[in-house]
């Protein structure tokens, strides 16, 4: 869901969502069985409501592992075709024209494949070599098909620009004018995809470590409940005004962990192209979660599921509280 343009880092959404709008994971379906009113309490005395709540951040580290991997694979395949590129050798621009000063060669990209129609002469075996490296790396991934659906000519100009396939197409030859730009801009490609890496990596940190206080907080509640209801009845008043404290601390603390992830999705690792040509321009956060089934904000999803459960537990203690007195 990655692509470079002129050297800036953007975020394209595929045509089609790569994933089935049919609710399929663990947490969705738990999701939707714990709206059901006959299974609350079931949910709650079995701990399902912690398991859905935190699935919601390792889905969405799922996600994220799984786009890093296309990402680098999509580094990779431009790194393989700027040295392919670079490894040929390219035809002078005299040698490209007749002696009556015409082309030679005659060029179209068409079609699925690309396809080329020539009239002979050297330039076209090199033009298909540029054809086939393009083909035979970047559009040969099996993810770069499924989410773009593009032809080799429609990908080269979202990629590498849509100079290069006019170039291509008018002039049917490798000039080494044209070389240079398809190896200079397939290496800034590639680094985008670097620092488009890097930048889900740091999203990657940001969720474990969500993931890690939630779940701290979360055991502390568990252990408040459990404290109290071992407590002898005669002391459970103290006992219960001591863990409702306790539980608002929690509570506290969950807002700052929300307030952390606020500012980190205000200030993205890497934020979205200024004036988008293509008129897609969505938040680095969008371009991660926006085509699975689980929310757009998982970890704020999952801190506000956990606050919810520390509230319901106050509730609970204040009415134990009133109960004893």
């Amino acid at each position: 869901m990655s692509a470079h343009r002129g050297g800036d880092v953007t975020f394209r959404v595929p045509r089609e969502s790569a994933v089935d709008p049919e609710c399929t994971s663990l947490g969705c379906e738990a999701a939707g069985a714990a709206t059901e009113p006959a299974v609350v309490t079931a949910f709650v005395l079995l701990g399902l409501a912690t398991l859905v709540a935190f699935a919601y951040v390792r889905e969405a580290k799922t996600s994220c592992r799984r786009e890093r991997q296309r990402v680098t694979d999509e580094r990779d395949a431009f790194e393989e075709f700027a040295d392919r590129i670079a490894s040929l050798e390219p035809v002078s621009a005299e040698a490209t024209r007749s002696p009556s000063d015409g082309p030679v060669v005659g060029a179209r990209l068409t079609g699925g494949a690309g396809a080329i129609g020539t009239t002979g002469g050297s330039g076209d075996t090199r033009l298909r070599r540029v054809l086939d490296a393009y083909r035979d790396t970047v559009v040969s991934l099996p993810h770069y098909t499924e989410e773009y659906d593009e032809t080799v000519a429609e990908s080269l100009a979202a990629e590498l620009g849509p100079d290069t396939t006019t170039s291509l197409a008018s002039n049917g030859t490798l000039s080494p004018g044209l070389q240079s730009a398809l190896v200079d801009r397939s290496r800034k490609a590639a680094r985008a995809r670097t620092t488009l890496a890097d930048a889900i990596n740091a999203e990657l940190d940001d969720l474990d470590d969500a993931e890690a206080t939630l779940t701290r907080i979360d055991r502390q509640r568990n252990r408040l409940s459990e404290h109290l209801e071992g407590v002898p009845r005669g002391a459970r008043a103290d006992a219960s005004i001591d863990v409702w404290e306790r539980l608002n601390d929690l509570e506290g603390e969950c807002d700052a962990v929300a307030a952390a992830r606020q500012t980190s999705l205000r200030d993205p690792p890497i934020p979205p192209e200024v004036g988008s040509t293509d008129g897609v321009n969505p938040s680095f956060n969008g371009y991660l979660y926006e085509s699975t089934d689980g929310p757009r904000y998982p970890a704020l999803a999952s801190i506000a599921s956990l606050a919810e459960r520390i509230r319901t537990d106050r509730k609970r203690t204040v009415r134990r509280i009133a109960d004893v007195g």
